[in-house]
């Protein structure tokens, strides 16, 4: 840990630099009224939410860059509190830092939504019915994935603020999900589709790499964040990616790095501790900021709606179509359920008997 250096100005009492063991400055405060509980902030003095910190954690608290004016009751002021709690959770190891991640992304762009009257979600009461937060999934209609996903982290922001009396009701408890496509969420790409899209980012550049590292992984946008150099295992000369997925009850992937994949990360001008590196060549923070960069690159090429988890479940039909059997699907997937797998086999098997049928029945005379 970095060793306490000094105190800084009377104005900001509480307020200390510490050095990290590289040598960079690490701002830290004193909680008021608890001296031993100290919470780091992530900006310098000269920074304009440097205030917004200290003060917040001069209470006690974490503040959010969003977060403008937590006003008690308001939207704001609950977020705050709840991911407060949740990034202690973390700290205790009960809770993942990715889920805490991709919380601040998703309930910092509801707060940050605007109603019809241009007012700020944030700013407005915490008892809001259902039809505010309705409206916000509509809003986000041409991303069913990441509109469900808001409801339900809006759903358990109040399942934690009734357990603690802040209000009496879950205004989020019975919206439905609109992401039912096909009963199975996301619609898997075609092949048109990936041609499309390799089309208007080619080689080189990052939008072709992440389609690349997800075709041929078929790993979850939770894991092609963290995914580096550092999976990467050779075996009789043949180079392997091992890894953990990150989602809970995920079995451990081992698969062969096929050459085109190869070919896409080497081709990166810029190399860090992961494959896809954002515009300041830093790995991306959360899974919910690279969902956002995807829909970018996929609605510049024309491909409105499409998701990740879309390429994710092509990957596993073409596999099916190929005569891959149910285990092997398995093992790519890092699924742990054979029923989950099963969804592409079945398809495949109905329509090769469905083909045999058919045959039978060009025998027949009528």
């Amino acid at each position: 840990m970095g060793q306490e250096v000094m105190n800084v100005r009377v104005d900001f009492p509480g307020l200390l630099i510490e050095r990290n063991r590289n040598g960079s400055p690490r701002y830290r405060v004193r909680v008021e009224g608890d001296k031993k509980r100290r919470i780091t902030i992530p900006v310098a003095p000269d920074h304009p939410d440097f205030a917004n910190h200290y003060y917040a954690a001069r209470a006690g608290e974490t503040w959010q860059p969003g977060y403008r004016r937590a006003v008690e009751n308001s939207l704001d002021w609950l977020v705050m509190r709840y991911l407060d709690h949740f990034e202690k959770t973390v700290a205790a190891g009960t809770a993942s830092a990715d889920t805490l991640r991709q919380k601040r992304s998703v309930l910092g762009r509801m707060l940050d939504h605007k109603d019809a009257n241009g007012t700020r979600y944030g700013e407005c009461d915490i008892d809001a019915p259902a039809s505010a937060f309705v409206e916000i999934r509509d809003a986000w209609g041409a991303t069913p994935g990441a509109a469900d996903n808001m409801i339900r982290s809006v759903r358990a922001l109040y399942k934690w603020a009734i357990e603690r009396e802040y209000v009496a009701n879950n205004p989020a408890a019975g919206i439905a999900a609109i992401n039912t496509a096909s009963k199975g969420g996301a619609v898997p790409w075609t092949p048109d589709d990936l041609l499309k899209f390799k089309k208007k980012h080619p080689p080189g550049t990052t939008a072709h790499l992440w389609l690349t590292l997800q075709a041929f992984t078929a790993c979850r946008v939770g894991d092609a964040i963290w995914l580096g150099r550092d999976q990467e295992v050779t075996r009789n000369g043949q180079i392997w990616l091992d890894w953990q997925p990150r989602k809970k009850g995920s079995a451990f992937v081992s698969i062969p790095m096929l050459p085109p994949l190869y070919e896409a990360t080497r081709a990166a001008t810029v190399v860090g501790p992961t494959y896809l590196l954002g515009e300041m060549g830093k790995p991306f923070g959360s899974s919910e900021s690279l969902r956002n960069r995807i829909r970018k690159w996929c609605d510049s090429a024309g491909l409105y709606g499409k998701s990740s988890h879309g390429v994710r479940k092509a990957v596993a039909q073409m596999m099916a179509e190929a005569g891959c059997t149910q285990h092997q699907i398995m093992s790519v997937m890092a699924h742990t359920q054979a029923k989950t797998s099963e969804i592409y086999t079945k398809r495949v098997e109905r329509r090769k008997l469905a083909a045999f049928g058919a045959q039978a029945l060009a025998g027949i005379k009528w």
